[in-house]
């Protein structure tokens, strides 16, 4: 049910305004409805209404999000945006009634369509059943972990200590006796488990049976989109890096950020006088912020940005998500993203890549190198306007952040790739205009 409910929420809003547009031309305003005009136009807002469906994150909305609400908003800004474009071309092929209509049907029609995923996620979730054997910090850190975006649904239904899983002698099956109990579907043991032989016999035993296991370093990887923190520093040498190790990957990457920073050119040159007048109302003081940050092979770099703080308030301190030091402009200026377009001239040059780990300013990456001895290997790359880290994890605030966002970091070394580096510039394009970007 989760995977039809995308196509149910696209293809019922092309048939929803269609039809709106239809029955207008048939009764009301009595005119040819598949005239050249008419439907491109009808399509056209179709295609807005979906692009902002996705923007708002329908129909995998986050639970705590309402799905009327998001509903609403995601049908209004498809109105919104179409009554702009009409305005600007001053064109009104599209009719008032099938643009206002659309919004009340397409309101109930999303949530419906979002009722439908939560139920299939719940179903997804129901049927990977983990029983995890590792000890008591990995316990925690993971069950804390399956509250957060997992890449695959799964719910934790089992904890078993490498002791408490350990055979004592032949008819003892201690993991046999938990996985049936608690009817799990996937087995993850820790490292020291896996060092346990009667550990691993019952392990494979289930998966002789048709159940699945996996190291926790695999599980992470493959449901969490991470590498977990005990295995950071032991896997720091163990992938190649597509940039690094594969030089056509590195030469068609470089080729996409040229194209896609020069297609940013031209908004930043239309964002330019906006900013400036803010700036001039609202958040005096230069219109561009320069800062020193570490790229590739530990060279420094000034990173380009539209100023949002206060002048003179950039003192080298962690930057927090309502830091007191940006002004209101500057605060819209990072909810929109606005702020980072300038860092398209930073991507020409060469000094950074649209997608790759975020660059830190040099006096925090020598404090995380000295705490954590492989830090340097996420400067074997240019750093990213966006970043896997980025997309999965809130804004980091502080050190501990910085070590959780290296878990995502050493994800997306291992598995650098185009299709990842698309995939994370979609989601990053969802989050801003799902306004839930970092």
């Amino acid at each position: 049910m989760r995977r039809l409910a995308r196509p149910l929420l696209y293809s019922g809003t092309i048939a929803i305004v269609v039809g709106l547009g239809r029955y207008h031309a048939q009764f009301i305003g009595h005119y040819y409805f598949h005239s050249a005009q008419r439907l491109p136009w009808n399509l056209t807002y179709a295609g807005l209404l979906c692009l902002a469906a996705y923007g708002a994150g329908l129909p995998d909305l986050d639970r705590e999000r309402s799905p009327w609400a998001a509903a609403g908003g995601a049908a209004l800004s498809g109105a919104v945006a179409i009554s702009i474009v009409q305005l600007l071309l001053g064109s009104l092929f599209l009719p008032r009634f099938v643009v206002f209509s659309s919004v009340l049907l397409l309101t109930p029609w999303f949530a419906m369509c979002v009722g439908v995923a939560d139920v299939g996620r719940s179903r997804d979730e129901g049927r990977e059943r983990v029983v995890l054997v590792a000890g008591a910090e990995e316990q925690l850190a993971l069950h804390s972990e399956m509250s957060a975006d997992l890449e695959r649904p799964a719910v934790l239904v089992g904890l078993l200590s490498p002791k408490l899983a350990h055979s004592h002698d032949p008819r003892s099956k201690p993991l046999i006796e938990a996985v049936i109990a608690n009817r799990g579907t996937v087995i993850v043991l820790d490292r020291l488990a896996s060092l346990d032989e009667t550990v691993v016999e019952q392990a494979a035993t289930l998966h002789e049976a048709g159940l699945r296991v996996r190291s926790l370093s695999v599980f992470y990887d493959e449901w969490l989109g991470k590498l977990p923190l005990s295995d950071l520093e032991r896997m720091s040498l163990m992938f190649d890096v597509g940039e690094l190790h594969r030089v056509r990957y590195g030469r068609v990457k470089r080729l996409m950020d040229i194209g896609i920073a020069l297609v940013g050119v031209p908004i930043l040159l239309l964002a330019l006088p906006v900013v400036f007048m803010g700036n001039l109302v609202a958040n005096r003081g230069p219109i561009f912020y320069r800062q020193s940050r570490i790229g590739r092979g530990h060279q420094t770099f000034e990173i380009l940005k539209f100023r949002t703080m206060r002048p003179g308030s950039d003192a080298p301190e962690w930057t927090e998500k309502d830091d007191h030091r940006v002004t209101p402009w500057g605060r819209l200026l990072r909810t929109s993203h606005i702020d980072e377009l300038p860092q398209v001239v930073n991507i020409l040059r060469g000094d950074q890549s649209v997608v790759g780990p975020r660059p830190e300013q040099p006096q925090y990456v020598q404090e995380l190198r000295e705490k954590i001895p492989f830090y340097s290997l996420r400067h074997l790359v240019r750093p990213g306007l966006t970043g896997w880290a980025q997309v999965k994890y809130r804004y980091g605030a502080n050190e501990l952040d910085a070590m959780q966002k290296l878990q995502y970091d050493f994800y997306y070394l291992r598995h650098q790739a185009l299709v990842l580096d698309i995939r994370i510039i979609v989601r990053t394009l969802r989050a801003v205009f799902g306004r839930r970007g970092q």
